[in-house]
């Protein structure tokens, strides 16, 4: 894993006093329901990811080199379609374009904040897109540029959990950032049940035996082998990430202490 790093300081004025990232370098794991907004309908809200890539910019400008893999979900999900009767494989790699439709909208968005951007993908779409080699984005994170990761694995029956986890290993990210729509890792569904509660900590061992729905099984195991934190957090809450990122509580932190 690539060793923590302290960079120049962020002063926070609300929480007077001076505040420095803990990560040198993450991978930030976006589902693609993250981008649809709050109106619930299916593509692409633009002032949602607006608000996504200005919390990007922030910590991009504190230091922190920043790579994204952004799932399909708002635009077509492979696993749905294929239980509806489609091809599985066939399905899975429509939902890999999905996701390289949302890096293109991402990347678009994250360059209006002065980010040097580059979207890298699985499946080689040269016009589009530079084809993932594990030494070029290295490369890129550490000329400051933010990369984001499509198209999966480039392999149906992998989800975007799972391409997350090894694109975080194979750069040597310091940790797994995994937004979400809650504000952390739950016993049980917080939405069905007002008595859900919430773990601040947890062991990679804790996820697969109280099966609780964090990552699927290979993306965690993937974790655990490596030795890689998983952080999971609230997306929408203002500030959220830059708070994760200066090491405040927030959310669940997964790992084998």
């Amino acid at each position: 894993m690539a060793s923590l790093f302290l960079y120049p300081a962020v002063y926070n004025e609300s929480m007077m006093r001076v505040q420095k990232p803990v990560y040198n370098r993450i991978l930030l794991k976006l589902s693609g329901e993250a981008l649809m907004g709050d109106h619930g309908r299916l593509g692409i809200d633009p002032k949602t990811v607006d608000q996504i890539s200005r919390e990007i910019s922030e910590i991009a400008h504190m230091g922190v080199q920043i790579a994204i893999v952004v799932g399909g979900g708002n635009i077509f999900r492979g696993l749905s379609a294929s239980a509806r009767g489609m091809d599985r494989v066939t399905a899975d790699y429509m939902g890999m374009l999905a996701t390289v439709i949302n890096a293109l909208a991402l990347q678009d968005y994250l360059e209006r904040y002065d980010l040097q951007t580059r979207v890298m993908t699985a499946i080689k779409m040269e016009e589009l897109a530079e084809p993932f080699i594990r030494r070029r984005a290295i490369r890129h994170l550490e000329n400051g540029r933010v990369v984001i990761f499509g198209a999966g694995t480039g392999n149906p029956y992998f989800t975007t959990d799972t391409a997350a986890t090894l694109r975080a290993i194979e750069i040597e990210a310091d940790a797994i950032f995994k937004a979400t729509k809650v504000d952390g890792v739950y016993d049980k569904d917080p939405v069905e049940h007002a008595d859900a509660v919430r773990f601040n900590e947890l062991t990679y061992m804790d996820i697969v035996q109280k099966q609780l729905k964090v990552m699927d099984a290979t993306a965690v195991t993937l974790c655990m082998e490596n030795k890689l934190p998983i952080v999971v957090f609230e997306l929408k809450v203002k500030e959220n990430l830059k708070k994760v990122v200066v090491g405040e509580n927030i959310g669940t932190k997964i790992s084998g202490d």
